[in-house]
């Protein structure tokens, strides 16, 4: 049974890493190098394409739009989410389950489903063609996820605890800060690594509120290397390994937590 599970395990790390071995070899060809051997190794290991898509194409601008976007989207996340699961934590059962309930149903409506209404309300909110715009966006549209984990974990945290620091005269406020966030540092940590893909890999929402180039985000502006009639692919790997980069530095200096708080903030009923 060990044998052929390792076997099933070997061919879905191949199925993996075979494409991605490609997909970084090609980023060290040239165009006619890659038509000519597709799957063979590049004749020079130069890093042209890497150096143009930054310096011609103007990477780096797009690469700090994401990250701006990004951190405010995953920090204010975070506090609004622990907030609000703390607050449904405390709640009476009754209005617990209503709450939660209420922000469950954020995550059953497809995001295509309220494209039209939503431009309307950014357009007429002069929210269309900005950073705080797709902020904003990013923040309605992963709470849902983030009062789902943090709820799930702090149902786990003992009631006794947040008594006793009523009885020591804290208020809710410093309850919060003192108990609920110290002991929620697995699942914040879990729940922002989460965040931060959705949110740096978003291309619905830049594509369909951003026209303007200096307001692009990565996703967004590796579109444009693609043509109508052609595209290059070494200079548009190029671009998805480096914007692939931060998401998985943070995954492994953060993978202790995220898979402590993934495993402490299932709900529990």
């Amino acid at each position: 049974m060990k044998g052929i599970r390792g076997m099933i395990l070997s061919v879905a790390v191949l199925i993996i890493l075979i494409p991605l071995a490609g997909l970084v070899l090609t980023t060290f060809k040239t165009m006619s190098d890659m038509y000519d051997a597709p799957l063979g190794l590049p004749e020079s290991w130069a890093l042209t394409n890497y150096i143009t898509i930054i310096q011609e194409n103007g990477l780096h601008y797009y690469f700090a739009n994401s990250v701006i976007v990004t951190s405010f989207s995953v920090a204010l996340t975070l506090l609004f989410g622990s907030l609000t699961a703390y607050a449904l934590v405390r709640l009476r059962p009754l209005w617990s389950r209503i709450g939660f309930s209420f922000f469950l149903l954020g995550m059953f409506v497809p995001a295509q489903v309220n494209m039209i209404p939503l431009y309307d309300l950014m357009y007429k909110t002069g929210l269309t063609n900005s950073l705080l715009g797709l902020i904003v966006v990013n923040i309605a549209s992963t709470m849902p996820i983030a009062v789902l984990i943090l709820t799930g974990f702090m149902r786990t945290v003992q009631k006794e605890l947040f008594e006793a620091a009523a009885i020591d005269g804290a208020s809710h406020f410093l309850t919060y800060v003192r108990v609920a966030l110290p002991l929620s540092k697995p699942s914040l940590a879990a729940t922002g690594t989460f965040l931060m893909v959705m949110s740096w890999n978003d291309l619905f929402y830049p594509l369909l509120f951003i026209t303007r180039n200096e307001y692009k985000t990565l996703p967004l502006a590796l579109l444009d290397f693609q043509g109508e009639y052609a595209t290059n692919y070494p200079l548009l790997f190029s671009g998805v390994v480096l914007s692939s980069l931060p998401i998985v530095i943070m995954y492994f200096l953060f993978q202790r937590y995220f898979i402590e708080g993934m495993a402490a903030g299932g709900v529990k009923g």
